[in-house]
C-alpha cells in the first residue's frame, strides 16, 4: 500500500508563495504519474498540475499555468508544487496523488477530473488572504 503524505500548506498573503511537497512511502522504481490537485469549500476537485516522474514532463491547468511549478525529486521520492503570485482563488486543499501502475500520463484531460489517479493523500490547507 502507497502512502502519501503533502506538507508545506499554510497561510499566506495574495501574491506570496508557497511550497507544497509530497512524499511516498516506498520508494518509486519506476515511473509513475503524479498529480496536485485541490478542492475547495463548496467545489468539485480539480486537477491543478501532474508530472511523470521519469520524464519530467508536466502539464497544467490553464487557471494556474505561468505561476505554479510541479517537480519531482527522484532521489528523496517527493513530488512538489512551488505555487507562486498566489491569489484568494488559490484557496483550497491541496492533495497529491499517483497513478496506481507505472507508466506515462494518460487518459487525456480526463486527468483534470482524477482520472487515472488511485492513491491520494489526505491533503494540505492553503489559505490565500487579499
Amino acid at each position: 500500500q502507497v502512502q502519501l503524505v503533502e506538507s508545506g500548506g499554510g497561510s499566506v498573503q495574495a501574491g506570496g508563495s508557497l511550497r507544497l511537497s509530497c512524499s511516498a512511502s516506498t520508494y518509486f522504481r519506476y515511473g509513475y504519474c503524479m498529480g496536485w490537485f485541490r478542492q475547495a469549500p463548496g467545489k468539485e476537485r480539480e486537477g491543478v498540475a501532474r508530472i511523470y516522474t521519469t520524464s519530467g514532463s508536466s502539464l497544467y491547468a490553464d487557471s494556474v499555468k505561468g505561476r505554479f511549478i510541479i517537480s519531482h525529486d527522484n532521489a528523496k521520492n517527493t513530488v512538489s508544487l512551488d505555487m507562486n503570485s498566489l491569489e484568494s482563488e488559490d484557496t483550497a486543499m491541496y492533495s497529491c496523488a499517483r497513478a496506481r501502475d507505472p507508466g506515462p500520463c494518460t487518459y487525456g484531460d480526463m486527468w483534470l477530473k482524477g482520472l487515472g489517479f488511485y492513491y491520494w493523500g489526505q491533503g494540505t490547507q492553503v489559505t490565500v488572504s487579499s
